[in-house]
């Protein structure tokens, strides 16, 4: 059986009756080719058999079309991290529509002959790395941030690097104005450990209580890893025996507050009746609870599209690109678990 005869853009060229220089620029996705030129010919193309050779497409451009994720949380949730889950699936989704491919920095630092992240990026020849949910404290994270490989952080700021961040200080804004609103002047909150999300969370929500003249003891204020159900429930076991208890506890996340839930039924308590609760990512499982959690719903999708996006920004445009924090709002869902006490 003879070889299947690989189809180049002459042959494009000739079916589309273009230039061969078009059907170049209309692979590329390059500006001035009009849009329904490059649908036709991309079609024509597709329809043909064709597939751009990756070594050469390489050797032409400079670039492997291949861009790193270092993602680790310190619960070693790993892709079952529901938030950050829907972040990455987002930025893949992005990066692949403009002809990328993604893979995963190893985390494994016991294997033999491991590399620094740095190292592991120069090895592999990717164009550029995105960052999410790591020590970002860690020398060898800095050291891979201050590299010469563009780099994008997801929820964290460097200097002189781009970062997609999270409304943090206006979602808590806006989840603790709601609460007082409902009449409630009882508010704990059991945050996250150490990070730049929990202090912009932290200091937001101290700021609004003092915009509203609400007062916070310190006992009402806890902390607990993210993601950690056990840890929220044995803070909210604290929070109920309290001689003056509150009458509304937020959570780090979504995910936490199940642990409260489970802390308050053994109580036999009832949410929202005998205590409000609130969380914050907008999880779908939060969604579909009954009653519905009080929450603010993070924009994953755009979240994970904007990190794509300014990455590939960079690598494609570096003379021109600049480093800058894109801020990504979140909105608040009122749901059933803050019980209105006015």
């Amino acid at each position: 059986m003879a070889a299947r005869k690989r189809v180049s853009l002459k042959d494009i060229a000739a079916a589309c009756k273009v230039s061969v220089a078009t059907v170049s620029k209309a692979l590329n996705d390059q500006a001035d080719i009009g849009q329904e030129t490059k649908d036709y010919v991309r079609e024509t193309a597709e329809a043909m058999g064709y597939f751009p050779n990756a070594a050469a497409k390489a050797l032409k451009t400079n670039r492997t079309y291949n861009i790193g994720l270092l993602f680790m949380d310190d619960s070693q949730s790993g892709l079952t991290h529901n938030y950050f889950a829907r972040v990455i699936e987002s930025f893949k989704k992005t990066i692949e529509e403009k002809g990328y491919d993604l893979t995963f920095i190893s985390n494994n630092r016991s294997s033999a002959g491991y590399m620094s992240y740095l190292a592991h990026a120069r090895y592999r020849n990717f164009d550029g790395v995105a960052i999410a949910c790591v020590d970002f404290y860690k020398p060898e994270v800095e050291e891979l941030v201050r590299g010469n490989i563009p780099v994008v952080t997801i929820d964290h700021v460097f200097n002189d690097r781009s970062a997609i961040i999270s409304d943090n200080v206006m979602g808590m804004k806006d989840l603790l104005t709601y609460i007082y609103s409902m009449g409630h002047r009882k508010i704990a909150y059991i945050h996250g450990t150490d990070s730049a999300v929990t202090q912009s969370r932290l200091k937001s929500f101290y700021k609004t209580a003092m915009d509203l003249n609400l007062e916070i003891p310190d006992e009402y204020i806890m902390e607990v890893e993210y993601r950690d159900t056990e840890g929220a429930q044995r803070a909210t076991e604290k929070l109920l025996m309290l001689k003056d208890r509150p009458t509304c506890i937020l959570y780090p996340d979504d995910f936490a507050t199940f642990g409260g839930i489970n802390a308050i039924k053994q109580n036999g308590l009832k949410v929202p009746d005998d205590i409000s609760i609130a969380g914050y990512d907008g999880i779908d499982i939060a969604m579909k609870y009954s009653p519905q959690l009080t929450t603010i719903i993070q924009d994953t999708d755009l979240l994970g599209r904007k990190a794509a996006e300014k990455l590939i920004d960079s690598i494609e445009n570096p003379r021109t690109t600049f480093s800058e924090q894109v801020i990504v709002p979140g909105h608040l869902n009122e749901g059933e678990t803050v019980k209105n006490l006015n």
